[in-house]
């Protein structure tokens, strides 16, 4: 995977999903967590942005194992 995502990159990685599926942001500052991704994109600088919406929870274990985050 690049180190800089990009649009066609995520759009390939998600095109075979059940466009149905919730999406949630995992993140790793110390704890593995689960946010809730905006609604909203924001093109600017050169770059798209999705923002993070508020934090569900723990990220559950087995996506912690997938991200090799344990």
């Amino acid at each position: 995977m690049p180190q800089y995502l990009t649009v066609a990159h995520l759009l390939r990685q998600l095109q075979d999903l059940d466009p149905n599926l919730q999406v949630r942001l995992a993140v790793n500052p110390d704890f593995p967590f689960a946010h809730f991704v905006g609604t909203e994109v924001v093109v600017t600088d050169g770059m798209a942005f999705l923002a993070e919406d508020g934090q569900e929870g723990y990220l559950p274990a087995r996506a912690r194992d997938a991200l090799a985050w344990t």
